[in-house]
């Protein structure tokens, strides 16, 4: 009775989703079209022929200031590849590199057993041409692909169904089996934030975005260009013309557990307290020569906090602001996948979800600040006169014009669609920073593959002998979780679950004492099959609970 209950609940759930999803398709459907025509002529009188000349003013603005000296030039060593080598560099990308260099890695087959057939093939392509270029030159014998993929299990058969094809969210996994009948969605774990996982599991979900990125683009015959991984000659240290990591290093000393560096943060405030009402803020240029001295200034009194914001007018910030973009060493959104944003125009929202997934963590904080503020400056249109088309238009250059490798025609005329794809950024970034679930349900394959690959090495050399970690001996009911709350003076507690207990549900049973009144406090999911899982408030968590049994749950903040 309980399984048919279950069974109704899942279909309204599905009927629920499916007519949410095809709302979003309907909203999303004038998304398919081009961007308008990109000319540089005047004899339209169009709002988006106006926003284009706002994009090739702004291409001319950066080149007199390169040439002015203001941006001093980053060299990079473009090294030519061939086929096999690119297939090698991508198969390391997505922690595969067990298949060049033939060693036994853990991850390498916890990560092969939990592919979808899809995925799948889009591996044994890759590795299909490194295994003949390498026979080609005569390289060491490879291994044969089905010596790879021969021994996968049923997770193979998993089907995944895209009830809204332009939005990754929306996928909803179906895993078919004897034991269950089981909807993996948004619906029913909540919304994941980029920052609600923990790093290792991340780093999985990268590896998995770029497999699932490339079978998208297999499936649609369209090629998925990168760049090669460039040489970065940055600086060590200041403030513009560093690298990310390195400036969130050295900006770490002064605030442990900063994510967007500190200089950014101060002129996105700037702008946010005074400029987000300044007529033709971003558009409209600031002097060239205050720029430069502001740059000069920044260098040098930043640090020692002896730099007077005050002094600093809106437009000459916004001026800095693009000047800290445009001079960072590797370009905000990666130069190894500029070509596959470029190409997005044709395949929208999907892919561009997964590409987000695949920034480095320090790139993907700080695009995410930086396109908040704009989606701030959007909203005091009214006033500033810069509506989404105009911000696109501007930021787009600045963003995908990578000034250290000169652009010929034809590339500028390419980088002119990326307007569109910052439109996208803008106007979709709440659903682009959350984390599509079914690549969540495969973190928690690979990681439940490898427990169970650790077990088995364990007993093999304890001789059958094992003792397992104190979560997993647990003689907690059914349906019943111990809730821990270290910060809380009623330390733990047992909590019955039932289809309407959410997180918040639990959350509100510790929230009677003032001091945790209005923090940052959240029900997180450790351990089992994940690394540690910041819980959406609206998670049901019966739903969470039988996904990972074995998981502890504990009540704190959440990473800043």
């Amino acid at each position: 009775q309980e399984e048919k209950l279950r069974h109704k609940e899942l279909k309204i759930l599905f009927q629920k989703s499916f007519s949410r999803c095809r709302r979003i398709n309907r909203m999303l459907s004038n998304e398919s079209a081009p961007p308008p025509a990109f000319s540089r002529s005047n004899s339209q009188a169009s709002m988006d022929s106006t926003s284009m000349e706002d994009f090739w003013c702004e291409v001319e603005s950066i080149k007199e200031s390169s040439e002015d000296g203001s941006d001093e030039a980053t060299l990079l060593e473009f090294k030519p590849a061939d086929e096999g080598e690119l297939e090698a560099e991508w198969l390391q990308d997505v922690g595969l590199s067990t298949l060049i260099s033939g060693a036994e890695e853990e991850d390498g087959q916890a990560l092969l057993s939990t592919l979808t057939r899809t995925q799948a093939a889009a591996v044994q392509k890759r590795y299909n041409t490194y295994t003949q270029t390498l026979r080609k030159k005569n390289k060491h014998t490879v291994r044969d692909v089905r010596d790879i993929f021969g021994t996968c299990d049923s997770s193979f058969s998993s089907l995944v169904l895209s009830i809204c094809t332009n939005i990754t969210t929306c996928h909803i996994l179906v895993s078919l089996s004897k034991e269950k009948y089981h909807f993996l969605s948004f619906f029913r774990f909540g919304l994941t934030e980029v920052g609600d996982l923990s790093p290792e599991d991340m780093k999985k979900i990268r590896y998995l975005s770029l497999i699932e990125l490339t079978a998208f683009y297999d499936a649609l015959g369209v090629e998925l260009k990168r760049n090669r991984a460039e040489r970065v000659r940055g600086r060590e240290n200041g403030l513009f013309g560093v690298p990310l990591t390195v400036l969130l290093e050295n900006d770490q000393k002064k605030v442990p557990g900063i994510k967007v560096p500190l200089i950014f943060q101060k002129l996105l405030l700037k702008l946010e307290e005074t400029g987000l009402e300044t007529e033709g803020i971003l558009r409209v240029p600031g002097s060239a020569s205050r720029v430069k001295n502001l740059h000069q200034e920044l260098e040098a009194k930043f640090y020692e906090d002896a730099f007077d914001w005050e002094q600093v007018r809106n437009n000459d910030a916004a001026g800095l602001l693009k000047m800290f973009i445009r001079e960072l060493p590797s370009p905000l959104f990666t130069v190894e996948y500029l070509p596959a944003f470029i190409t997005l125009i044709k395949l929208q929202l999907q892919a561009l979800h997964l590409l987000i997934m695949l920034l480095p963590e320090a790139n993907r904080d700080t695009a995410k600040a930086f396109l908040q503020f704009l989606k701030k400056v959007v909203a005091n249109e009214g006033k500033n006169k810069m509506n989404l088309w105009n911000v696109s238009m501007i930021v787009a250059p600045n963003l995908f014009i990578y000034k250290g490798k000169r652009a010929n025609q034809q590339e500028m005329q390419a980088a002119a669609t990326t307007a569109h794809i910052v439109r996208l950024l803008i106007r979709y970034q709440d659903i682009l920073w959350t984390v599509p679930s079914f690549l969540i349900s495969q973190v928690r394959k690979m990681n439940e593959a490898a427990m169970n690959n650790s077990k088995r090495q364990l007993m093999f050399d304890k001789g059958g002998a094992v003792t397992f970690p104190p979560y997993l001996q647990s003689d907690i009911p059914e349906g019943v979780i111990r809730v821990y709350a270290p910060l809380h003076s009623k330390v733990s507690m047992a909590i019955q679950l039932n289809s309407q207990t959410k997180a918040k549900d639990i959350l509100a049973r510790f929230h009677c004492e003032s001091r945790w009144v209005n923090q940052n406090i959240f029900l997180h999911e450790i351990g089992g099959n994940i690394g540690q899982h910041c819980l959406d408030p609206d998670a049901y968590m019966l739903d969470v609970y039988r996904e990972n049994p074995q998981a502890e749950w504990v009540i704190k903040p959440k990473a800043s």
